[in-house]
């Protein structure tokens, strides 16, 4: 494989995967789902024509029909009347026959009329199926993109909250957290430290100023004397 055969390969392959990144499932169901309502919409107006143009078969077929019975009545009448002297029997046979004549016409037209109709109907019933297909296949994709909308809004949600998780151990949280511990700790225990050096200080004073004062303090008895002593009633 050429060199250029492969940068080709390798090229086509990233604007797949770009084209992949652009491409929104629900703005291409959206827009899945506008044409098909179009395409309904087209089935629709052909199921209107053919069935329209199968009534109006139909409906040609039986005016024939009628115009077939009609046309052998009205021969029977001119038979009759022949018979009953009313009419000259070569007129009465000339008139019939021709009556005859347009019943047969009239009877193959509407047979062909009757086999344009059930040829229309059955147009109109494929027709029926396939707009009841596509209906159906709207209000399932509708029903889908429903459910594909909300699944999104929970996925893009969940997605932001894992990325913050992500970003606040990424960031260092947790060493800091460490971090600040160790502070305290370390600040905790020159706390103390300070603190058993001031009390040891403290002790020190205390038995200097104890030997200077050249004993232990006088007793409340002792006390007591020296103050009557100053009252003057000692």
């Amino acid at each position: 494989m050429s060199i250029f055969k492969r940068i080709f390969r390798v090229t086509q392959a990233e604007t797949h995967a770009l084209i992949d990144k652009l491409e929104d499932p629900i703005k291409m169901t959206e827009q899945g789902i506008r044409d098909l309502k179009k395409d309904l919409q087209q089935a629709m107006s052909s199921l209107a024509e053919v069935k329209s143009m199968a009534i109006r078969t139909r409906r040609d077929a039986d005016n024939k029909k009628k115009l077939v019975a009609d046309y052998e009545r009205k021969a029977m009448m001119l038979l009759q009347k022949m018979q009953g002297g009313e009419l000259d029997s070569t007129d009465a046979e000339r008139l019939a026959t021709q009556a005859l004549s347009q019943k047969e016409q009239l009877a193959t037209e509407a047979v062909q009329l009757s086999q344009d109709a059930e040829r229309h109907e059955q147009m109109a019933n494929q027709l029926q199926a396939n707009v009841n297909k596509i209906k159906s296949t709207v209000t399932t994709y509708e029903n889908d993109l429903v459910t594909l909308k909300a699944r999104a809004r929970t996925a893009a949600a969940t997605k932001k909250i894992n990325q913050q998780i992500a970003r606040v151990d990424s960031s260092g949280t947790i060493a800091m957290l460490e971090k600040m511990r160790s502070r305290v700790e370390e600040d905790e225990s020159l706390a103390t430290a300070y603190g058993d050096m001031a009390t040891a200080d403290k002790s020190v004073d205390d038995e200097i100023n104890k030997a200077l004062s050249g004993g232990s303090p006088p007793s409340t008895s002792q006390s007591l004397l020296e103050l009557k002593q100053k009252m003057g009633m000692a």
